[in-house]
């Protein structure tokens, strides 16, 4: 369970910072102040939904797009998002092709490098967490 929270807490996390940098570099993307919080959760619960249908549609009719499963979830989040949230705009092709790709790579980075510094022991190793053997 721990580990759950930890995970869900890093995905937030991940895709929270890759949402601000692209609405910080993309003049066609921006995330309202006030439903920040509110974006950033249906973002990711969007991601959630969506990844386990693109991973099984690309298994069964597609294999060579398995690298692609991240990006595809990505944009995918990113239209349910918009289009149930008003707290989030992008306009133009090319702001979602790149706010995708910025999301994306961002998300990634931050749940890299985010779990050496939170959530250290919940998200190690679980052979060197488990309890000793009992006594004999």
């Amino acid at each position: 369970m721990q580990r759950l929270v930890a995970v869900t807490v890093l995905e937030l996390a991940a895709n929270a910072i890759g949402l601000l940098i692209a609405a910080a570099v993309l003049p066609g993307f921006s995330v309202s102040v006030l439903s920040f919080v509110i974006v950033v959760a249906i973002f990711t619960v969007a991601k959630f939904a969506v990844l386990p249908l693109i991973e099984k549609l690309s298994a069964q009719y597609a294999p060579a797009m398995n690298g692609a499963v991240s990006l595809i979830t990505t944009f995918l989040g990113l239209l349910i998002t918009r289009y149930v949230s008003s707290g989030l705009v992008i306009s133009g092709i090319g702001t979602w092709i790149l706010a995708t790709l910025i999301v994306w790579g961002c998300g990634l980075l931050a749940a890299t490098i985010l779990p050496m510094f939170i959530f250290k022991s919940t998200l190690s190793d679980t052979k060197t967490h488990q309890p000793p053997p009992p006594a004999a």
